[in-house]
Protein backbone atom coordinates (compact mmCIF):
# COMPACT_ATOMS: atom_id res chain seq x y z
CA UNK A 1 0.00 0.00 0.00
CA UNK A 2 1.22 3.48 -0.73
CA UNK A 3 2.60 5.63 1.73
CA UNK A 4 -0.44 8.58 2.98
CA UNK A 5 0.44 12.06 1.64
CA UNK A 6 1.72 14.27 4.25
CA UNK A 7 -1.43 17.34 3.98
CA UNK A 8 -2.19 19.25 7.05
CA UNK A 9 -5.55 18.97 8.65
CA UNK A 10 -6.93 22.01 7.59
CA UNK A 11 -6.23 24.82 5.10
CA UNK A 12 -6.54 28.61 5.50
CA UNK A 13 -8.40 30.33 2.78
CA UNK A 14 -6.91 33.10 0.40
CA UNK A 15 -3.28 31.83 2.42
CA UNK A 16 -0.14 30.50 0.50
CA UNK A 17 0.62 26.81 1.00
CA UNK A 18 4.56 26.67 1.97
CA UNK A 19 6.88 24.40 -0.43
CA UNK A 20 5.66 21.53 1.68
CA UNK A 21 2.40 21.25 1.50
CA UNK A 22 2.05 21.92 -2.22
CA UNK A 23 4.70 19.11 -2.83
CA UNK A 24 2.41 16.79 -0.69
CA UNK A 25 -0.31 17.87 -2.81
CA UNK A 26 1.04 17.26 -6.22
CA UNK A 27 2.11 13.14 -4.61
CA UNK A 28 0.04 9.69 -4.22
CA UNK A 29 -2.64 8.91 -6.56
CA UNK A 30 -2.73 11.50 -9.11
CA UNK A 31 -3.87 9.85 -12.48
CA UNK A 32 -0.77 10.03 -14.79
CA UNK A 33 -2.38 8.64 -18.16
CA UNK A 34 -5.82 7.44 -19.27
CA UNK A 35 -5.96 4.99 -22.14
CA UNK A 36 -9.01 3.95 -23.62
CA UNK A 37 -9.79 0.64 -26.31
CA UNK A 38 -13.49 0.03 -28.16
CA UNK A 39 -14.60 -2.81 -30.17
CA UNK A 40 -18.20 -3.51 -32.13
CA UNK A 41 -16.94 -6.52 -33.47
CA UNK A 42 -19.69 -9.00 -32.84
CA UNK A 43 -17.95 -12.38 -31.31
CA UNK A 44 -19.63 -16.11 -30.63
CA UNK A 45 -18.54 -18.68 -28.30
CA UNK A 46 -20.13 -22.10 -27.75
CA UNK A 47 -18.10 -23.73 -25.36
CA UNK A 48 -17.30 -23.18 -21.78
CA UNK A 49 -13.24 -22.45 -22.78
CA UNK A 50 -12.27 -19.25 -22.34
CA UNK A 51 -12.22 -16.96 -25.93
CA UNK A 52 -11.27 -13.21 -26.88
CA UNK A 53 -13.94 -10.79 -26.62
CA UNK A 54 -11.62 -8.47 -28.98
CA UNK A 55 -11.71 -5.81 -26.40
CA UNK A 56 -8.16 -5.01 -25.46
CA UNK A 57 -5.59 -1.97 -24.52
CA UNK A 58 -2.48 -1.35 -23.67
CA UNK A 59 -0.43 1.07 -21.07
CA UNK A 60 3.14 1.87 -20.38
CA UNK A 61 2.90 3.02 -16.44
CA UNK A 62 5.61 5.48 -15.56
CA UNK A 63 6.47 3.86 -12.87
CA UNK A 64 7.02 0.22 -11.45
CA UNK A 65 4.94 1.67 -8.43
CA UNK A 66 2.11 2.68 -10.33
CA UNK A 67 -1.38 0.94 -9.83
CA UNK A 68 -4.22 0.52 -13.11
CA UNK A 69 -7.33 1.55 -12.64
CA UNK A 70 -9.35 -0.65 -15.35
CA UNK A 71 -12.90 -0.01 -16.42
CA UNK A 72 -14.87 -2.80 -18.44
CA UNK A 73 -18.17 -2.41 -19.33
CA UNK A 74 -19.61 -5.06 -22.06
CA UNK A 75 -23.11 -3.26 -22.40
CA UNK A 76 -24.31 -6.19 -24.51
CA UNK A 77 -23.83 -10.16 -23.33
CA UNK A 78 -26.31 -12.22 -24.97
CA UNK A 79 -26.85 -15.92 -24.35
CA UNK A 80 -29.46 -18.52 -25.49
CA UNK A 81 -29.96 -21.94 -24.47
CA UNK A 82 -30.41 -23.51 -21.38
CA UNK A 83 -32.32 -22.76 -18.39
CA UNK A 84 -30.20 -20.78 -15.79
CA UNK A 85 -27.16 -20.76 -18.15
CA UNK A 86 -25.11 -17.49 -18.54
CA UNK A 87 -22.01 -15.51 -20.11
CA UNK A 88 -18.44 -16.06 -17.85
CA UNK A 89 -16.11 -13.00 -18.95
CA UNK A 90 -12.27 -12.74 -17.00
CA UNK A 91 -10.07 -9.85 -17.20
CA UNK A 92 -6.66 -10.56 -18.68
CA UNK A 93 -3.39 -8.80 -18.02
CA UNK A 94 -1.30 -10.27 -20.71
CA UNK A 95 -1.68 -14.18 -20.28
CA UNK A 96 -2.67 -13.85 -16.30
CA UNK A 97 -6.28 -13.70 -15.05
CA UNK A 98 -6.51 -10.75 -12.53
CA UNK A 99 -10.49 -11.18 -12.12
CA UNK A 100 -13.63 -13.17 -13.47
CA UNK A 101 -17.27 -11.65 -13.83
CA UNK A 102 -20.04 -12.63 -15.77
CA UNK A 103 -23.80 -11.82 -16.88
CA UNK A 104 -26.00 -14.41 -15.12
CA UNK A 105 -28.67 -14.79 -18.02
CA UNK A 106 -30.80 -17.31 -17.66
CA UNK A 107 -34.43 -17.71 -18.46
CA UNK A 108 -37.63 -19.41 -18.08
CA UNK A 109 -40.21 -20.88 -20.01
CA UNK A 110 -40.85 -18.84 -23.53
CA UNK A 111 -37.15 -17.14 -23.27
CA UNK A 112 -35.08 -18.21 -25.18
CA UNK A 113 -32.52 -15.62 -25.80
CA UNK A 114 -31.94 -13.01 -22.96
CA UNK A 115 -29.62 -10.16 -23.48
CA UNK A 116 -28.26 -8.02 -21.03
CA UNK A 117 -24.73 -5.49 -20.04
CA UNK A 118 -22.23 -6.23 -17.37
CA UNK A 119 -19.15 -4.08 -16.00
CA UNK A 120 -15.79 -4.38 -14.20
CA UNK A 121 -13.69 -1.98 -11.66
CA UNK A 122 -10.71 -3.38 -10.79
CA UNK A 123 -7.56 -1.68 -9.07
CA UNK A 124 -4.38 -3.95 -10.51
CA UNK A 125 -0.79 -3.62 -8.86
CA UNK A 126 0.91 -5.07 -12.43
CA UNK A 127 4.34 -4.10 -10.78
CA UNK A 128 6.05 -3.23 -13.76
CA UNK A 129 7.02 -0.33 -16.07
CA UNK A 130 6.84 -1.49 -19.92
CA UNK A 131 3.86 -2.15 -22.13
CA UNK A 132 1.22 -4.28 -20.29
CA UNK A 133 -2.11 -5.31 -22.45
CA UNK A 134 -5.44 -5.53 -20.77
CA UNK A 135 -8.11 -7.53 -22.62
CA UNK A 136 -11.62 -9.71 -21.77
CA UNK A 137 -12.67 -13.03 -22.91
CA UNK A 138 -15.87 -15.05 -22.55
CA UNK A 139 -17.09 -18.68 -22.10
CA UNK A 140 -20.62 -20.06 -21.85
CA UNK A 141 -21.09 -21.40 -18.39
CA UNK A 142 -23.04 -24.60 -20.04
CA UNK A 143 -21.43 -25.47 -23.19
CA UNK A 144 -24.83 -25.07 -25.42
CA UNK A 145 -25.77 -23.22 -27.93
CA UNK A 146 -24.42 -19.59 -28.16
CA UNK A 147 -23.17 -17.23 -25.96
CA UNK A 148 -22.08 -13.52 -27.88
CA UNK A 149 -20.53 -10.08 -26.82
CA UNK A 150 -20.98 -6.99 -28.25
CA UNK A 151 -24.43 -8.22 -29.81
CA UNK A 152 -25.71 -6.12 -32.38
CA UNK A 153 -22.14 -4.22 -33.50
CA UNK A 154 -22.96 -2.30 -29.47
CA UNK A 155 -19.44 -1.01 -28.52
CA UNK A 156 -17.73 -2.85 -25.37
CA UNK A 157 -15.10 -0.42 -24.04
CA UNK A 158 -11.86 -0.79 -21.46
CA UNK A 159 -10.16 2.18 -19.85
CA UNK A 160 -6.60 2.25 -18.06
CA UNK A 161 -6.06 4.68 -15.86
CA UNK A 162 -2.68 4.83 -14.40
CA UNK A 163 -2.80 6.06 -10.65
CA UNK A 164 0.75 7.21 -8.68
CA UNK A 165 1.51 5.16 -6.13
Amino acid sequence: MAAPTNLPASFTAATALPASSLNNLRGAFRILQVVMGTTTTVTSNSTTTYADTTLTASITPQSSSSKVLVLVHHPSVNKSGDVNSGVLLRLVRGSTTISTFGAGLGYTGTTTTVTSGTSLAYLDTPAVASATTYKTQFANNVAAAAAQVQTSSSMSTIILLEVSA
